[in-house]
């Protein structure tokens, strides 16, 4: 078994990076996205914001194509947790695209192994699987299972969650769209979720008060629903919220809500699985097995390959559903999806991810105590989040300030992810010790500066 010393190929020197080169986004960066975006519509939020254009990547660091070069902070939000270009991922597909692209849904030799070492490494009885080439797709199959296993139809879902972006995805989460109609799939109701830095409901001594939100849960059964909810569908750490994790005692009790209910339970695994909090899953946190897992991201460390995993009592459910995709389970996305899944074990990564939640941690509340609008910083193997407040008491959400951090932070070479004041970073979990600190070190750097700006009227 491996030490918890980074892989020589993830090592990053620190002289080198970061180094920015020409002001970013340079000249070249510049040209080519407004080339492309003639043409391409729709980026996300941190593109617009940063619209830098990345030529290769390696481990834990990205070079654009002005030859500036970056510490890598987001791996493509929460995908490559693995590091770019890991040597054995490479090979995995290398071999397969030059020998069988895709079969279809048959049979192969390595999707028979991935399936053998699931059922290893998954919790419990997690035991039927599908495979398929989005997250958003995987939520779909997911649900499609829930209704076909209970004979149910309605879901509970969370404020704030995030399940992708097709009807009924979205109908789980908080986005609005007129293109849906501005209107939910009929049965998808919506509940508030525990949020230790801002409670729904506390207690006398300002905590969170978890009961509450289970009781809420019960009336809302009774009273908001008609009684025929096949699923209670939520992520277990909120990703686009803003790495929201909730208290201990939350997701213990919600399966216990469930059980009383006859309601499945649904865990979106999607963001927080297969390693990037430090558990293969992260409901493992919690001592919680869910009914229906879905699996994406970092399950093929940028390869497309999701998963939905089924309970042993449900999984014959994948039968009634036409569960079968045109590129779910091709041989280069389970050998993408095998070979991250050997490089975890082989070099002892979910314990490195936990070790660098710690040093992280540390890191960042040396910066809240430094930083007044700072206020809350958390964390869960490598997956973090700094909350950014115009006052600590009111709690009032400082956009601008998130913006500007995420700016400054990038133009020193820090590529990660804004989330409008809530700063979110998702580092690989090859990511060796120095190079977290370097990271978190130019976000303190851009903290700074933000804070001076603003307070002189900037």
């Amino acid at each position: 078994m491996a030490t918890l010393a980074t892989a020589d190929w993830a090592h990053v020197d620190l002289s080198e990076y970061p180094r920015m080169r020409v002001p970013a986004p340079g000249p070249r960066s510049r040209e080519l996205h407004e080339r492309c975006t003639r043409y391409f519509k729709g980026l996300s939020g941190q593109v617009k914001l940063f619209p830098v254009v990345f030529e290769s990547g390696r481990g834990c660091t990205l070079v654009d194509v002005d030859g500036n070069r970056y510490i890598d902070f987001s791996s493509g939000i929460y995908v490559t947790t693995l590091g770019h270009c890991h040597p054995k991922i490479t090979e995995a597909v290398r071999h397969y695209a030059g020998t069988l692209m895709n079969c279809h849904d048959f049979t192969t030799e390595v999707k028979t192994r991935l399936m053998e070492k699931m059922a290893e490494i998954l919790p419990g009885d997690l035991t039927g699987y599908q495979l398929y080439d989005s997250g958003t797709t995987a939520v779909e199959a997911g649900m499609r299972v829930l209704r076909a296993a209970t004979g149910r139809n309605e879901m509970l879902s969370c404020f704030y969650d995030f399940h992708g972006k097709t009807y009924g995805a979205v109908s789980l989460a908080h986005i609005r769209s007129q293109v849906y109609g501005r209107v939910r799939a009929p049965g998808m109701h919506m509940v508030p979720r525990p949020d230790t830095y801002r409670p729904v409901w506390s207690k006398p001594d300002g905590s969170i008060d978890t009961d509450a939100y289970l009781r809420f849960y019960e009336e809302y059964l009774d009273k908001g629903t008609v009684g025929d909810v096949a699923g209670f569908v939520l992520e277990p750490i909120q990703g686009w919220g803003g790495s929201i994790i909730p208290p201990d005692d939350f997701f213990p009790k919600l399966r216990q809500l469930c059980d009383r209910h006859k309601i499945l339970l649904m865990a979106d695994e999607v963001l927080t699985g297969m390693g990037r909090t430090g558990k293969w899953l992260c409901m493992e946190h919690w001592n919680t097995q869910p009914d229906i897992v879905s699996l994406g991201k970092g399950f093929g460390n940028g390869f497309p390959v999701t998963a939905v995993a089924v309970r042993e009592p449900f999984k014959e459910s994948f039968e009634k559903i036409s569960a079968s995709s045109s590129y779910g389970g091709n041989p280069m996305a389970c050998a993408a999806a095998m070979a991250s899944i050997e490089v975890i074990e082989e070099e002892n990564l979910l314990e490195r991810a936990l070790h660098l939640e710690k040093i992280a941690m540390q890191r960042m509340a040396r910066m809240k105590d430094e930083h007044p609008i700072i206020g809350d910083v958390r964390g869960k193997g490598c997956l973090f989040g700094i909350e950014l407040v115009k006052d600590r008491a009111t709690k009032e959400p400082f956009d601008k300030a998130g913006e500007r951090v995420y700016q400054r932070a990038f133009a020193k070479g820090l590529a990660w992810i804004p989330a409008g004041h809530i700063l979110r970073m998702s580092p690989p979990i090859v990511m060796e010790d120095e190079v977290m600190l370097k990271g978190l070190d130019l976000i303190d750097e851009a903290i700074g500066e933000t804070e001076r700006e603003l307070a002189h009227g900037g």
